[in-house]
């Protein structure tokens, strides 16, 4: 399903096209709201379409919005709804890679199967089926700019973590081999990871447990908007400046698994 909604005010003049994976919550949705106040037009594709439908009515205000309900887990459903697209929304100036999961925090021994499918299914596959979506319209044009969002998980591999850092370092494998790929095209290529940021990722990962609740006490952890405005430089360099790839952490997060917390 497929809706647009033209801004409710005039806006300055949107020059780029942007299309977010992941839009209805965390960094997808903070991403949504930096590019919205900055006149790039979006679309926004997600799985929930009650959400979908609060953030496009919230950003119609700023800027063109178009919506895509689909899971990028399915194949078929990804392919389809991108065609889908307009002819004014076909032409895709950035891709931003969001959408992502992580399930459950077991040892590679006792781990669940259903929660390595959705990882590697969410995390790696569906990243490549948006990308193989999109890229060849870029590549047509020679003109580009796409950014996944990986995660510090995929520069370090920490306990009971082996499927999801797998999940993570294959983006950043992927994101590289796309680079060296589409370098003779002129299409940027990058990453920005975060390490702890206070979004819906824990409560997913813990399934509804009690101890999603602990996760960012005791000090302050990235928050989604934090992230969207390192997005919002990397989209914005000059012609020549490609910002390859970065790693964020709280002032409080050193590495994966050390954490200043007070108590």
């Amino acid at each position: 399903m497929s809706n647009s909604i033209l801004p409710q005010k005039e806006t300055k003049k949107s020059y780029l096209t942007a299309l977010i994976t992941g839009a209805t919550s965390g960094i997808g949705r903070a991403t949504a709201h930096e590019f919205a106040k900055n006149g790039i037009k979006l679309i926004l594709c997600g799985r929930r379409q009650e959400r979908l439908d609060s953030v496009q009515k919230a950003l119609s205000k700023e800027t063109i919005v178009h919506t895509l309900n689909f899971d990028v887990r399915d194949r078929q459903q990804t392919f389809e709804a991108i065609a889908s697209l307009p002819e004014e929304f076909q032409d895709i100036d950035i891709l931003i890679n969001n959408a992502g999961n992580a399930h459950g925090l077991d040892p590679i021994q006792s781990g669940n199967l259903d929660d390595w499918d959705a990882m590697m299914d969410i995390n790696v596959k569906g990243l490549l089926y948006v990308s193989k979506a999109i890229i060849p319209r870029m590549t047509e044009r020679k003109s580009g700019h796409i950014i996944n969002i990986g995660s510090s998980a995929g520069k370090e591999v920490y306990p009971n973590g082996n499927v999801y850092c797998g999940s993570k370092h294959a983006v950043l494998a992927i994101t590289e081999g796309m680079r060296i790929d589409l370098n003779p095209f002129g299409i940027k290529v990058g990453a920005i990871n975060p390490g702890l940021v206070e979004t819906e990722f824990s409560k997913v990962r813990f399934k509804g447990d009690a101890a999603a609740d602990n996760v960012y006490k005791g000090y302050k952890a990235l928050q989604p908007e934090d992230v969207a405005e390192v997005i919002y430089f990397a989209i914005t360099r000059p012609a020549h400046v490609n910002i390859a790839d970065v790693l964020m952490f709280c002032t409080a997060q050193a590495s994966s698994t050390i954490v200043n917390k007070e108590l």
